[in-house]
């Protein structure tokens, strides 16, 4: 029993070799965001949705607020895991309460010319109107299912994460478990983010987005407090 129970324990805590990582508090102004290729954009490679850009330590929107569901949006380069973590710090420099304004993360997301499929988790920053959704994105510029849906906004400072392992999809808010939902539409693609504005104007886009970002793949780390108890 010792010896198994130590072999548990071993299983537990060492993390899983060849997890992919990519962190950034974006250092540098770039429009479109690029971090040395690193990124895939909505406009420049999927022509009918808009690019993220960058001041430094800020990722926002490139939006025109012309069009409803254009969404700014940007994947991670490369092939990445099935299993993803996704999270990033809200920053709202000013608030607006006229407009839906989202922060968005993805997972399992694919961008093509005239194509964006996968996962979006998004927090709506906007006072007086909060939601955290989980929505499927299916191709075509306007093609999306919601998912699931609660009443829970972000503000300055929150964190937004996100999970899918295997099927299930699961957002987090400050660490809370806000929603938790199962869809196998899209097994792969890549981490990223992405911002939405409506009924607005374009100059809010650097109003709010993200101060962080952080995605890995491989399953997420599982507590490191364990105890175990021989009997």
């Amino acid at each position: 029993m010792k010896a198994l129970l130590a072999l548990l324990a071993v299983l537990i805590l060492v993390p899983v070799a060849g997890a992919r990582t990519y962190s950034t508090t974006f250092p540098n102004t770039e429009n479109p965001l690029s971090e040395s290729n690193n990124w895939v954009n909505g406009g420049a490679t999927g022509l009918l949705w808009h690019d993220c850009r960058s001041t430094a330590g800020f990722a926002f929107g490139t939006q025109p607020a012309t069009i409803n569901y254009d969404d700014s949006t940007c994947v991670l380069g490369g092939t990445w895991g099935a299993d993803q973590t996704v999270q990033a710090t809200v920053h709202i420099g000013a608030a607006d309460s006229t407009q839906f304004e989202e922060v968005e993360l993805r997972v399992h997301t694919t961008i093509t010319a005239n194509s964006i499929t996968g996962y979006e988790i998004n927090c709506s920053v906007k006072p007086g109107n909060p939601y955290i959704q989980i929505v499927r994105w299916n191709g075509p510029l306007g093609n999306f299912m919601l998912i699931d849906s609660r009443s829970v906004g972000c503000a300055n400072g929150d964190v937004l994460k996100a999970t899918i392992v295997g099927s299930t999809i699961t957002a987090y808010k400050n660490g809370t478990q806000i929603l938790q939902v199962t869809d196998s539409v899209y097994g792969g693609g890549a981490p990223g983010m992405g911002f939405y504005i409506q009924n607005g104007s374009a100059s809010t886009n650097s109003d709010f987005g993200f101060s962080n970002f952080t995605a890995t793949d491989g399953q997420p780390p599982p507590p490191t407090n364990l105890t175990a108890t021989v009997h």
